[in-house]
């Protein structure tokens, strides 16, 4: 009688052991996938934010400087007008 107890205690501290383990595990794989679940999330918004930054500056910044290779902005209703620029072509040309 005494070794069917032993074994039935033997069967129960198993199994309440494979419980906790799997517990255990089963919160280790959770965490693990939340923190890569997290980590791109937020390295997708960092990559949009990276992106809104490029087209921003392509929108509002000025363009490089066309004075070198003689390209002058005539048209005086344009943002980027340069007087001194122009009147210093038309005084060349003439």
């Amino acid at each position: 009688m005494s070794t069917s107890q032993g074994v039935n205690v033997l069967r129960w501290s198993a199994l309440v052991a494979g419980i906790f383990y799997g517990f255990s595990h089963q919160r280790t794989i959770t965490a693990s996938n939340a923190t890569a679940h997290a980590q791109a999330e937020y390295q997708h918004k960092a990559d949009l934010i990276q992106k809104a930054k490029a087209e921003w500056a392509k929108k509002n910044l000025p363009p490089q400087s066309k004075t070198g290779s003689g390209d002058i902005i005539t048209d005086p209703n344009d943002k980027n007008f340069d007087l001194e620029a122009y009147l210093t072509k038309l005084s060349a040309e003439s």
